[in-house]
């Protein structure tokens, strides 16, 4: 199953504080805490996505990570076989703004989500991942409707839940002995909105977005390699409730250059040379990423002989230093030979 974004799981915004993230956790494990549920897989697995979405984005570190390529910054066995904290480990630290926070009501808790993520392919030269470049692309995805703005419903037709009165959530509370327990659930009737839609948006058709295609202009730094992603913050979908918008991940694939092949910051290439030049040396004229360079051949030389060309490569990214050319030469061996050339071979070489 695809994991969902660590932001809507948690319900925050993506700029959200330390102080946002612990009181959203808090108020979830509150909800599916397997002590609180017990028996319940749903519950448990629900508290398992929770739990690793807050592990990921209360580190600085992880969450850097998260937000510059997602779910891939990790391996599927990074969080497998942490430990489920019990409830009272995971709330003993509770001051009274938290009890106050956990009890409190008649307030709207309208849920936002962030939007979804969106990616985009595209395809530029060596040339280009060289010195960079810039390409205008067009995106299709969803904006808020300007008829409803956002809402689904048209314009006057919309109205507070009956059920939860507007809160979103249905609280009971369960009495066990001299305990007594708040069950807070989403509002089935409206879920967890808190208004109903008395009649659709008569543009958007209830959704709340409709569709365009966006012209993006991308930045593409020098130096970048094939898949390598370029974030556009907040260029991918609309949230909803106001939640904020995803993201775009521009992925970049370089094509291949019919002179050179790329590794890293290294380029390579191959240069045929005569049986003479190999024999006598000499100096040949060989193509770079920016033009030419001269090429010292000794006396001797092997076929198949790698030469390097010190930062005649491509740049390391967003760096004005270079990698190398790597130059393979290729003896060329003539296929025939007059009756001269035969005999001063001879001569040369047998004596």
């Amino acid at each position: 199953m695809a994991k969902g974004d660590y932001y809507e799981v948690l319900g925050v915004k993506k700029d959200a504080t330390q102080d946002d993230l612990k009181k959203a956790f808090r108020h979830l494990a509150r909800k599916y805490h397997p002590d609180l549920n017990k028996g319940s897989k749903e519950a448990e697995e629900k508290f398992k996505e929770v739990n690793e979405a807050y592990q990921v984005l209360s580190d600085p570190q992880k969450k850097s990570q998260y937000d510059q390529v997602g779910h891939a910054a990790f391996k599927p066995g990074d969080f497998t076989g942490a430990k489920t904290p019990s409830y009272d480990d995971l709330f003993r630290d509770f001051g009274l703004g938290d009890i106050f926070d956990a009890f409190s009501t008649g307030s709207k808790r309208t849920r936002r989500r962030a939007g979804a993520d969106l990616r985009y392919d595209l395809e530029i030269s060596l040339t280009d991942a060289f010195y960079g470049t810039k390409n205008t692309v067009a995106v299709p995805h969803d904006i808020e409707c300007g008829n409803c703005h956002g809402s689904g419903a048209q314009p006057g037709y919309v109205r507070t839940c009956p059920t939860c009165k507007g809160s979103g959530e249905i609280r009971r509370v369960q009495k066990t002995g001299n305990r007594s327990t708040m069950n807070i659930a989403q509002c089935p009737d409206c879920g967890g909105s808190g208004t109903i839609i008395e009649k659709p948006c008569e543009v958007c058709h209830g959704r709340g977005t409709i569709q365009k295609t966006r012209r993006i202009e991308v930045t593409i730094p020098r130096g970048v390699e094939d898949g390598q992603f370029l974030r556009i913050a907040g260029e991918g979908e609309p949230g909803e409730n106001q939640g904020p918008p995803g993201d775009l991940y521009a992925v970049v694939h370089v094509k291949k250059h019919d002179i050179f092949d790329r590794q890293g910051a290294d380029l390579y290439s191959t240069a045929v040379i005569s049986l003479v030049t190999a024999l006598l040396g000499s100096e040949i004229n060989v193509p770079t990423i920016t033009g030419t360079a001269v090429l010292k051949i000794p006396r001797g030389t092997q076929s198949h002989t790698l030469f390097r060309l010190r930062e005649q490569g491509m740049p390391y990214l967003n760096s004005d230093n270079r990698g190398d050319l790597l130059i393979r030469v290729m003896v060329k061996i003539p296929e025939k030979l007059t009756k001269k050339q035969e005999d001063l071979m001879k001569e040369a070489f047998i004596g």
